[in-house]
């Protein structure tokens, strides 16, 4: 349950996940906004989403490319490491959204990888 409230003239909600409060921002100055916005977000937490993170928009090139930037950025001295081994990933996961990549897809490319004579250690990391 999660309640409506205002700062000034803007309206926000709070809601609670797992014991948690959140607190959000509608961004409007109708109170009908508000309830519409508290409505999906208890919705996604009843479907067991995270409120407002939609990861189905994401994909896996754009995770790769992050992850690469905070080695470069923090400087690691794996960084050629994290290079190839996201090589890999990218030849076999390239396009794909987040949720697409599912337990069957990964130990697809698990059988990909070790036909290619690659060790298991080498796959897990």
């Amino acid at each position: 349950m999660g309640s409506i409230y205002k700062r000034g003239n803007i309206f926000w909600i709070q809601y609670y996940r797992n014991g948690k409060p959140y607190r959000e921002s509608v961004k409007s100055k109708k109170e009908a906004d508000a309830k519409r916005l508290l409505k999906k977000r208890e919705g996604e937490i009843s479907d067991g989403k995270l409120p407002g993170i939609y990861f189905d928009r994401v994909k896996f090139d754009e995770l790769a490319e992050d992850f690469l930037r905070d080695y470069r950025i923090n400087e690691r001295k794996s960084i050629i490491k994290a290079e190839m081994v996201t090589g890999h990933l990218k030849r076999y996961f390239e396009g794909y959204r987040v949720p697409e990549i599912t337990s069957p897809k990964i130990q697809a490319y698990i059988e990909n990888r070790l036909k290619e004579g690659a060790a298991n250690a080498t796959i897990n990391r």
